[in-house]
């Protein structure tokens, strides 16, 4: 019988992933969670929570999990899919996320968008474990897989046109990877008072909607290589 969506996955029993300290991974559908689960390789380390598109749905789903896990969790990762900004991170290739950013999270005005950190009701940005993306991202690069770091946008409408692209380009100096949960686990993992992370393997380039061009099949094949340095290191 299959898991439902919200449903996560023990990779082993629940002494041992205590004795080893626990890690949440929230992936947003099934298929990235296949491919965490093929990377992982039965690390008992590791629990793997599918949370739904969309940074409500992953916020609340993650934040059930931590809340109802004796004993609790050390580090919370999200990984998934994602579009990548052109110059930053191509198809094929991974990012390893220095922030976490909820990039649309605020006000239009005459003068364009104002962010809610501007508007002065908390921030959009939520900072990653650094020392531990270092190392992540190290250990990609020895693996032999291409491989940036850089902030990864949280939007609720992913971006279909140039325009919005370039927008949020200049919005975000150096963003690398747009998807929809990171923010929403970013703030369920900062609730919790955990370290947390996100790690996105690139499929198609944000811009123009171009289906033909995505390389669903390949991205999920990045992030299965991707999980197997991630035991190594974490």
């Amino acid at each position: 019988m299959q898991p439902d969506k919200n449903t996560e996955i023990s990779l082993a029993p629940t002494d041992q992933r205590t004795r080893a300290g626990r890690i949440l991974v929230v992936v947003s559908v099934l298929p990235e969670k296949e491919a965490v689960l093929r990377g992982l390789g039965g690390d008992g380390r590791f629990d793997v929570l599918v949370g739904g598109v969309g940074s409500v749905s992953a916020a609340a789903s993650t934040a059930r999990k931590l809340a109802t896990s004796k004993p609790g969790y050390s580090l919370v990762i999200c990984a998934g899919i994602a579009g990548g900004f052109v110059g930053q991170a191509e198809v094929g290739s991974l990012v390893v996320a220095t922030d976490m950013i909820a990039a649309d999270l605020g006000a239009e005005t005459p003068d364009g968008f104002c962010s809610v950190d501007e508007l002065g009701f908390g921030s959009a940005r939520v900072p990653v474990d650094f020392e531990r993306a270092s190392r992540l991202t190290e250990a990609l690069r020895a693996a032999g897989l291409p491989v940036c770091k850089g902030p990864v946008l949280t939007l609720s409408t992913v971006t279909g046109t140039a325009a919005t692209a370039s927008e949020l380009k200049t919005r975000v100096p150096g963003a690398a990877a747009e998807a929809m949960e990171g923010y929403g686990v970013a703030i369920a993992a900062k609730d919790a008072g955990l370290p947390v992370m996100e790690i996105r393997s690139i499929s198609n380039a944000v811009g123009p909607r171009d289906k033909a061009a995505w390389r669903i099949k390949e991205a999920l094949a990045s992030l299965e290589a991707a999980c197997k340095a991630i035991r190594e290191v974490l």
